[in-house]
């Protein structure tokens, strides 16, 4: 599992050859905001299309605005690196694979999501509501919804919710959730780290009676989140693109059959990141943890 890349190819492929990467024998799964803000965007969408089954992707929110734009329903970021991809012979092919991409997978035990999972729901839940966002993605009018994709609200979830209301917090948790209240409302100003938490606002992860509790759950999207120490959660965005690094974790099996399993955190630098008075990269830091962890790594 490899956390948000945006568009730094360079670190990507430092990653892939760290790991002895395998198109015929490994399979990484990218947690969403595959692209923008890095040099090379077009870069790493055309890895993960050509890598077929090897490489297995969810959507985050800078891949859902890539989609957005190109679809002339939001006019781009100064800050978006876009234009190629915009601009590429192969566009076509690889928006229309990037939109059926889904929100979250399951696989090896492991729940994967870009930014959080809301308190009420449960991992069938979960990729139920995932299926839901797949499917109106699927349809030929699929850019109906990305035309009111974005919005604040609703900020909570009820089961009741219909129309774009319900994909929008389906939408708005997968890929923009940090921190909720108990009940699940969804706070989206904050930005920094857990401590910097509104009062009655905490990390998603930390709501009492989540019903994904004790489920291993990876996800990205939080570059500033510090000292987690939870055995089911597994933040992976590392801030490559901020300065910091690009972080993998290795799968093992974790279940009853295998209470003892560890996970192998791997994190490269960025480009900007390097030796004094060398030309090469920092060298990769590696990392074991009891079951699910996170490595030493620096965040931006």
């Amino acid at each position: 599992m490899i956390g948000d890349v945006q568009g730094c190819m360079p670190s990507l492929q430092h990653l892939l050859d760290t790991l002895d990467f395998s198109r015929s024998r490994d399979t990484v799964y990218l947690l969403g905001d595959m692209v923008n803000r890095g040099p090379d965007s077009l870069g790493v969408l055309r890895w993960a299309y050509q890598a077929g089954t090897s490489a297995l992707c969810i959507q985050g929110n800078h891949d859902l605005n890539l989609l957005a734009v190109a679809h002339g329903l939001r006019k781009p970021h100064r800050k978006d690196t876009l234009d190629a991809i915009l601009a590429a012979p192969d566009r076509h092919t690889l928006l229309e694979w990037l939109r059926v991409q889904p929100l979250a997978r399951h696989a090896h035990g492991w729940l994967m999501v870009h930014a959080g999972v809301l308190p009420q729901w449960t991992v069938d839940t979960t990729l139920a509501l995932s299926a839901e966002f797949e499917a109106a993605m699927a349809s030929p009018d699929f850019t109906a919804f990305l035309g009111v994709m974005y919005g604040n609200t609703p900020d909570a979830w009820q089961a009741d919710l219909v129309g774009a209301d319900r994909l929008r917090v389906v939408v708005n948790a997968f890929t923009r959730l940090r921190l909720c209240d108990a009940q699940g409302r969804m706070e989206f100003d904050t930005k920094d780290d857990a401590a910097a938490a509104p009062p009655g606002f905490m990390p998603w992860f930390d709501v009492p009676d989540r019903q994904t509790a004790g489920h291993p759950i990876a996800f990205g999207h939080w570059s500033t989140l510090r000292n987690v120490s939870r055995a089911d959660v597994l933040p992976l965005d590392s801030g490559c693109v901020w300065g910091g690094q690009l972080s993998a974790a290795r799968l093992e099996p974790i279940g009853p059959a295998d209470s003892s399993a560890t996970v192998e955190v791997i994190s490269v630098p960025c480009p900007q990141a390097q030796v004094p008075g060398s030309d090469l990269p920092a060298p990769a830091t590696k990392g074991k943890r009891k079951k699910a962890g996170k490595s030493d790594t620096t965040c931006c």
